[in-house]
């Protein structure tokens, strides 16, 4: 058994995949997006998403997608939303799917969309089962492994999974400056931008700090 980190990438032909893969990688309105939760059947696939970003203009990109068979969108803030989404499959993404959906392979949730476009997540299951679903990506989609590993690490992965709201307070405080050396935002910046409390800020980056940390080292808590 292994676990391994891959990226996926299609160098601007993610919605030859699937046209809300082109929209969650390619459209300027999305920020960044994760995927929290899916259940693929093989002619559909519901997929929970967090997404920064314009949620009016993502609404009216799924409503101008024929595979958008349906969705359900609750707002948190004026830029970030969750989105279950109901697509129909194409064949590049049943061919995506297929390794995952019908053996003994899990993806472990979340599955990160990049700034680049690019797809990031992890998987763990049989070396053999690995390695087909690596090699059997269908065109355009190409593959890096990023890390390889055992179970171990699957678990610090699992420990350092954030919850969402500690992941975007996390994210806006990376992208403001606040872990830049030396600092250039502070908490209240963050909060100003979030539209929050200072001490909700100060609050979820203790905790994600302590996830991420306890996930690196491999401690139990």
């Amino acid at each position: 058994m292994k676990h391994v980190r891959v990226r996926l990438t299609a160098h601007g032909r993610e919605s030859d995949v699937h046209p809300m893969y082109g929209v969650l990688t390619e459209a300027s309105f999305v920020e960044r997006a994760t995927a929290l939760q899916w259940n693929y059947t093989g002619d559909a696939l519901g997929i929970l998403h967090h997404v920064v970003g314009d949620a009016d203009a993502l609404e009216r990109a799924m409503g101008e997608i024929p595979e958008v068979v349906g969705y359900d969108m609750a707002r948190v803030t004026d830029r970030s939303c969750y989105v279950y989404v109901r697509d129909a499959t194409t064949g590049p993404l049943r061919e995506l799917f297929a390794p995952v959906s019908s053996g003994g392979l899990l993806v472990v949730p979340p599955v990160t969309y990049e700034p680049d476009g690019t797809v990031v997540f992890s998987m763990f299951g049989p070396d053999d089962e690995l390695q087909d679903a690596v090699t059997s990506v269908p065109a355009p989609l190409e593959v890096t492994i990023e890390a390889v590993g055992g179970l171990a690490d699957t678990t610090a992965a699992v420990e350092a999974t954030l919850t969402n709201r500690q992941r975007e307070i996390a994210t806006t405080a990376v992208t403001m400056g606040y872990y830049d050396v030396p600092r250039t935002a502070s908490q209240e910046d963050i909060a100003d931008e979030l539209d929050c409390a200072p001490s909700t800020v100060a609050e979820h980056l203790r905790k994600a700090e302590s996830r991420i940390m306890r996930g690196q080292f491999n401690r139990s808590q």
